[in-house]
């Protein structure tokens, strides 16, 4: 009988580790213990940590992506064509590296390489910030909201006020969703660098959580005030003549193939001239004379997205296209003639708006004051990137 005692004993054979030096961190260099990146020049004196997360994160075939680009559309090109937009930043004409046997990668020494990698978000947007700041926003709207619940704060609301949120208010949350999806996360993937597309993409998360905020708003009101139309908001904007003006911008808007045009027209002509005037001069200002103190913290927290941050970054960006050392004239050119296109078309649709600012029982003030307000901040907005406001704005 075999016993267990009695079967042979076998050795596995294990591969010995031999250190070869090759693994990463092995060898020494005079920056080893660098606790700083050395790749990119810093804007101020010191590297913000957004920097290091953001600067050259996004390869390009005229620094580090040596071999060329990984992957390409079908008509031949590769990653992130510079000509997906009419404006040019300094460097943008010349050729990129030839490519090919035994040209050893044809690095090109001067960084950055053209303008657009000097553009530096004044939000310094990136992951952490974008999770930390929209969660708290939604946080304090849904306290808000619960606070309003448990002191019956919407029995203050006269009939007319409920039917003018149930239309219009909810109406609104259609360009939110239009422009955050449509517009503003397609211009994120057109964007040439890392630092245009972090600025982008949280700008389209705003749009898309200020619609949720609006949407998630009109089911609490559903729920809390008996009678009140939750679907009353897709007849006003698919019907209301009042609202087909907004519409038709918004979808031309979400339309625009130039990257920098559709960030162009959005942020700097539809939202002074439309956004600010809807939310700012008539919800913001008709709410508290009708009795209602809830809706304008919701509005508000789309309104401090574009006035605070959106607006931020996008007068950074086309500061520096306005100012090109090489491209200015170029860029100032086709601004001006996208100015006179999409001013006009704004104001038409605002002044489709008025026939709103009569609705309330409580008036907000005058509708010509409002758009005088607004304006003048929109021509101020053009003065800091160094435009003329178009003859359009006299209308």
């Amino acid at each position: 009988m075999t016993t267990t005692q009695d079967s042979p004993k076998f050795e596995r054979s294990v591969p010995k580790p031999v250190f070869t030096d090759a693994e990463a961190g092995a060898k020494e260099f005079p920056d080893s213990t660098l606790r700083h990146y050395n790749y990119y020049k810093p804007q101020k004196r010191k590297q913000s940590h957004y920097e290091d997360v953001t600067v050259d994160v996004q390869p390009d075939p005229r620094h580090y992506l040596s071999q060329g680009w990984l992957y390409g559309f079908a008509d031949g090109r590769g990653g992130y064509p510079l000509d997906w937009t009419a404006l040019k930043a300094w460097g943008s004409d010349k050729p990129s590296p030839q490519r090919g046997p035994g040209t050893g990668g044809m690095m090109v020494k001067d960084w950055p390489a053209t303008g657009w990698h000097e553009f530096r978000d004044p939000n310094e947007e990136w992951e952490l910030t974008l999770y930390r700041y929209n969660s708290n926003v939604v946080r304090q709207v849904t306290q808000n909201v619960e606070a309003a619940k448990q002191s019956k704060a919407f029995e203050q609301w006269n009939p007319n006020w409920v039917r003018f949120v149930e239309h219009h208010v909810g109406a609104w949350m259609h360009v939110d969703h239009g422009l955050g999806l449509y517009l503003f996360a397609n211009a994120n993937r057109r964007a040439p660098t890392n630092m245009h597309n972090n600025a982008i993409s949280v700008n389209s998360m705003h749009r898309i959580r200020a619609a949720q905020d609006l949407a998630l708003y009109n089911l609490t009101l559903s729920e809390e005030i008996e009678g009140f139309d939750g679907g009353a908001h897709l007849q006003t904007w698919n019907d209301d003549p009042a609202w087909q003006g907004v519409r038709d911008v918004a979808e031309q808007l979400t339309a625009i193939d130039d990257w920098c045009e559709a960030i162009f027209a959005a942020n700097v002509v539809f939202e002074p001239l439309v956004g600010e005037l809807f939310r700012s001069q008539l919800v913001q200002q008709a709410s508290p004379r009708n009795g209602d103190f809830v809706t304008p913290t919701v509005i508000g927290a789309a309104e401090y997205d574009f006035a605070e941050r959106d607006l931020r970054y996008t007068t950074a960006m086309f500061e520096l296209l306005t100012n090109d050392k090489e491209f200015a004239d170029h860029n100032k050119a086709i601004l001006t003639d996208w100015l006179g296109s999409w001013t006009e078309k704004a104001l038409g649709a605002a002044r489709k708006l008025q026939p709103l600012w009569s609705q309330p029982d409580a008036k907000p003030p005058r509708f010509e004051d409002g758009l005088d307000r607004v304006k003048n901040r929109f021509s101020g907005i053009l003065g800091q990137l160094g435009l003329e406001a178009p003859k359009e704005l006299a209308q």
